[in-house]
């Protein structure tokens, strides 16, 4: 299932997914987080991305290993281990911000008693930047590796 897309390798093809949606959702989601003016204009947005770049870097990761496996039959190059070793930690910390941007909406609904969520909100916008922080750095560094992985470097 990820291994082609008409013909080709799907790995390049995917990638383009996560590389666009979850840089999206980092920015979105701290924008969400911190500056509440501006909720109303990004709320759909945050809730598509929070569920579409963790699908979006699964099947990266996914298509990444049958790439992989089609590729060097065993014979892991070691630059290529390097970029592989950001897939989970991409992946899980990705689930995470989602999960957190979700339930941050959630909390902060405008239809909602703010009063007994202040704190709630508090916190979950907190853990939603410091997700987006780390999500940025993973994101950042497997395309980094994957870049020179394949270019050199």
């Amino acid at each position: 299932m990820f291994n082609e897309i008409l013909g080709l390798p799907a790995h390049p093809l995917i990638i383009h997914f996560a590389v666009v949606l979850t840089p999206l959702l980092v920015a979105l989601s701290v924008v969400y987080a911190v500056l509440p003016r501006f909720r109303r204009y990004v709320t759909w947005a945050v809730v598509v991305l929070a569920v579409a770049a963790p699908a979006a870097i699964f099947a990266a990761k996914e298509s990444g290993e049958a790439f992989k496996e089609r590729l060097f039959k065993g014979q892991t190059p070691a630059p290529v281990a390097t970029h592989e070793s950001f897939a989970n930690p991409l992946l899980f910390t990705t689930l995470g911000l989602g999960v957190a941007a979700l339930l941050l909406v959630y909390v902060t609904r405008p239809t909602r008693e703010l009063s007994g969520n202040r704190i709630a909100a508090m916190a979950l916008s907190a853990a939603t930047v410091v997700l987006a922080l780390v999500v940025g750095y993973y994101v950042f560094r497997a395309g980094d590796s994957g870049a020179r992985a394949v270019w050199g470097g």
